[in-house]
């Protein structure tokens, strides 16, 4: 299984740039584009903190789990 992040859908769904979401949660715009496109090896319990803070959303929102097959 691989943990997958759903950070595009929120951003989209709340029509948020990396650049708004950056000046909202105060977290860096590498820790952001390396989310949005799904390259980031691990992520801090922070920055789930802060995303779903922004997104008023709970963890299993953000984050989620898929097969390795898919």
């Amino acid at each position: 299984m691989k943990v997958k992040n759903n950070l595009r859908v929120l951003m989209a769904k709340h029509y948020l740039s990396i650049q708004e979401v950056h000046e909202k949660t105060g977290l860096s715009r590498t820790t952001i584009s390396k989310l949005y496109n799904e390259s980031s090896a691990k992520i801090g319990l922070d920055t789930i903190a802060a995303l779903c803070d922004l997104f008023n959303c709970k963890v299993s929102d953000l984050l989620y789990l898929e097969d390795a097959e898919s």
